[in-house]
């Protein structure tokens, strides 16, 4: 039997939206993977230290020799990997046994300029006999640019979205909503503005903790005491999902996961995340900045048409036999 790695995005994130990803990337690999024995390392947290690597273990050998190794999603690509705590917790030293990592749906950080110590660990810890799977065109330039072969699949939560599948999401409001927030974007003059459109247009609002630090940034604003708070964790938002509710917010992968859930979605986009991927994917968007724009769209019949080519993710999947 094979083995197969599975470089774990949500092991040590503060961010929930890492554990959906990852409960898609384990779904959509579900084909691939089910004769193969499947082992898991995370990413935000170092798997190895340099001398376990320069010990070369038993233990060490069975995860290098993986059949492949692939690395779930998220926006784990920077431009500069000394940062102090990059998403991928890997260096030249430790990068050993995960040589040859194949991207699934992966999406780079801010910036346009790579470094040099960044680009040659790149270079020696990802897979140039592979074609990767990258979720927007920037992360696919920001590969090719480096010499990889990538393919732009969208994120792997997007693969069940199907246009039959898209055909059965509500196009008119729910009587009630979930939404999010982004602590580490905070802007309190747009997020009360939402909230105050939330509490006018629904009967029900509840508010889903997707960072450890939404919940604080939440109380800070107004007009919050009927709102009901989801705690953090997937299971919980997933039986709201399973009710009738709508999705607002400015949490991407909380939008998409909504959409899985066939929940009419309008994702608030705040990054270049939401931006990046709405260009090729036809996700339903508006920018925070035209949240004047949101009230009307609320009530007005929302298609949910994403555009995912399935062509391309076959592609990228038919590369892999066990």
């Amino acid at each position: 039997m094979d083995n197969v790695l599975l470089l774990d995005t949500s092991v040590g994130s503060l961010n929930k939206g890492d554990d959906i990803i990852m409960k898609c990337v384990r779904n959509q690999l579900s084909d691939k993977t089910q004769n193969a024995y499947v082992l898991t390392l995370p990413t935000h947290v170092s798997p190895f230290h340099w001398y376990q690597v320069a010990r070369n273990s038993n233990r060490v050998q069975v995860y290098s020799n993986a059949k492949y190794k692939f690395v779930g999603g998220s926006n784990l690509l920077t431009m500069d990997m000394l940062t102090h705590f990059p998403q991928w917790n890997i260096n030249l030293f430790n990068y050993g046994p995960l040589k040859g990592s194949i991207l699934v749906g992966v999406g780079a950080g801010k910036g346009s300029k790579i470094n040099g110590y960044t680009k040659i660990l790149y270079k020696k810890v990802l897979s140039h006999e592979h074609v990767h799977s990258v979720r927007d065109e920037r992360t696919k330039r920001f590969l090719e640019e480096m010499g990889f072969k990538a393919l732009n699949t969208g994120c792997a939560t997007m693969w069940s979205l199907t246009p039959e599948f898209c055909e059965k999401i509500p196009k008119t409001k729910s009587d009630s909503v979930i939404f999010t927030l982004t602590h580490h974007s905070k802007d309190i003059i747009n997020d009360e503005l939402l909230i105050d459109i939330l509490n006018r247009n629904y009967k029900n609002v509840y508010f889903w903790i997707q960072d450890a630090k939404d919940l604080k940034y939440f109380k800070t604003l107004n007009d919050i005491n009927k709102i009901k708070i989801i705690p953090p964790t997937v299971e919980e938002y997933e039986k709201i999902l399973n009710t009738d509710v709508d999705y607002i917010g400015t949490r991407l992968h909380g939008g998409i996961f909504a959409m899985r859930h066939k929940k009419r979605s309008i994702i608030i986009s705040i990054d270049e995340r939401a931006r990046g991927m709405n260009e090729t994917y036809n996700l339903n968007i508006i920018d925070r900045s035209e949240l004047n724009k949101l009230e009307s769209m609320i009530n007005s019949e929302i298609i949910t048409d994403v555009n995912v080519n399935f062509d391309v993710v076959n592609e990228w999947l038919d590369q892999f036999e066990i």
